[in-house]
């Protein structure tokens, strides 16, 4: 793997990232120090999926939620209190 100055990855950097993403690899370094390691992202890296059921089992829904308040909306509909 290649290791390329700081200032040489600045004045490349486009070239340097096109290179990464075709699969090769580099390690930018400060002052002859390794900093950082370049790598390619493949598609396993991608973010998981959100999931839709992170809360499951953190409360519970009534089985008459449908219902709930019906009679007194119901009342407001028809201008009662």
């Amino acid at each position: 793997m290649k290791t390329i100055n700081i200032h040489q990855a600045k004045a490349h950097l486009s070239r340097l990232v096109e290179e990464a993403a075709q699969g090769s690899s580099f390690i930018i370094a400060k002052a002859g120090r390794p900093m950082v390691k370049v790598v390619p992202l493949r598609a396993s890296e991608k973010p998981a999926p959100k999931r839709l059921d992170f809360l499951k089992g953190a409360f519970s829904i009534p089985e008459d939620f449908d219902t709930l308040g019906g009679e007194a909306i119901e009342r407001l509909f028809r201008g009662g209190q």
